[in-house]
């Protein structure tokens, strides 16, 4: 039986993340939560689920020593980042003053504009983005394997990420301006869409997950 586990740093949803793993799981996986380094670094998978501001979370994970447990885990096993999970990996987040990350992936986190003005339909795009919203894919990958571009996926969230490099750009989303909603490279998919809220195509994300060897094809 392989193991799962989801990081808990102390302020993430981790209930709802750890239950849609466990319905799509079987019995084949068995699904942790934990803070403990080694459970963590023994399992053959990580989830890194987040929602919150950075700073307390960037604080969290320094406080419990998981920083080291993070970017050693995400080298050598399948890894899938949720949310502020995704924002945590960048180099750097414009949110609390400025924010030092993980810096796994270089590029910073930034605020949608407030300048935006009403959609296109007369509607306030109002901030967080909160909802539902489509996520065009850049290129296949294993985790969104069924999953056709343009699927819409639950989002809450006022930051979002900018990566300085374009290939590791797995999915874009518009919201009142294109913004990159998951990434991917090696063994790491991060998404700022919760699949654990996203029905039945955020489902078959966790399930690809937990069936994925963690290579990119």
């Amino acid at each position: 039986m392989e193991s799962v586990a989801v990081i808990d740093y102390g302020s993430s949803n981790l209930r709802s993340v750890a239950k849609a793993l466990e319905f799509v799981a079987g019995a084949r996986h068995k699904i942790i939560v934990s803070n403990e380094a080694e459970q963590i670094l023994n399992a053959d998978r990580i989830v890194f689920p987040g929602q919150g501001a950075i700073g307390d979370c960037m604080q969290s994970l320094r406080g419990q020593n998981l920083v080291n447990v993070i970017t050693q885990g995400i080298a050598d096993r399948p890894f899938l980042g949720i949310c502020l999970g995704l924002q945590s990996l960048m180099t750097f987040s414009d949110e609390d003053n400025g924010t030092q990350c993980l810096n796994v992936f270089r590029g910073r986190v930034q605020h949608f504009r407030r300048d935006a003005g009403p959609g296109e339909d007369g509607s306030p795009r109002k901030i967080p983005h909160m909802g539902w919203n489509n996520v065009r894919w850049r290129k296949p990958h294993p985790l969104v394997a069924g999953i056709p571009s343009d699927t819409r996926f639950y989002f809450v969230h006022s930051y979002y990420v900018v990566p300085e490099v374009d290939a590791i750009v797995m999915g874009e989303t518009d919201y009142i301006d294109p913004f990159v909603s998951a990434v991917g490279s090696g063994s790491a998919f991060a998404t700022q869409f919760h699949p654990e809220k996203s029905a039945d195509a955020g489902l078959e994300i966790l399930r690809n997950f937990l069936h994925w060897d963690g290579s990119e094809s």
